[in-house]
């Protein structure tokens, strides 16, 4: 067990500490949630930094990074849509995407196969933190005083502006997928 991998499982305790936190109501819990998830964000980039310029690299690590990472990304989406924030078919889109890539990639691991991670989906994921974040940001003014008396127009701008971030986000997530699949069509049979 070394450090990359302790960070990987911190980051399943954080997202499951996020999880609970995040859908109480009160500016302190979305404050603490928001931070959660920006420290449990921090372990996936600081992980796989230290695992690689460290020679750290372990099979734990190659299944359990890709997992703790979508369990991040899709509690948060799963709740942003259980809290009507975003919208069903967002959530699903995205959860479809990431939960096929993520077990066909550790499926052809098995068989000895190594997927690099594309371009693309490295901006996917950019995109789903930048909509997560912008999303966290306005459950935590909705929670001041001032945003209780937010006036309809300024709530419309921000429903537009996490309307188009997570079109965003989901367009990024479906075209890095039909890409990655593109791109590896030749493993699909094993």
């Amino acid at each position: 067990m070394n450090l990359p991998n302790i960070l990987t499982i911190a980051r399943i305790f954080l997202t499951v500490f996020f999880i609970g936190v995040i859908q109480q109501e009160g500016f302190t819990a979305k404050v603490v949630g928001a931070a959660l998830f920006a420290v449990a964000s921090l372990t996936d980039f600081f992980d796989g930094y230290l695992a690689k310029t460290r020679n750290l690299i372990t099979d734990f690590g190659k299944i359990m990074d890709p997992i703790a990472d979508k369990f991040l990304m899709l509690s948060a989406f799963y709740i942003f849509m259980k809290l009507d924030v975003i919208a069903v078919w967002m959530f699903v889109v995205i959860a479809v995407r990431e939960i096929g890539i993520t077990a066909w990639r550790l499926l052809a691991m098995r068989s000895g196969k190594v997927f690099a991670a594309e371009s693309l989906g490295k901006y996917k994921t950019v995109s789903q933190i930048t909509a997560i974040g912008v999303i966290l940001m306005f459950m935590i003014v909705a929670e001041t005083q001032n945003g209780h008396n937010l006036n309809e127009t300024t709530l419309r701008v921000w429903n537009q502006c996490i309307y188009g971030l997570m079109l965003a986000a989901v367009g990024l997530t479906l075209v890095s997928g039909v890409f990655y699949i593109w791109k590896n069509r030749g493993h699909l049979n094993g």
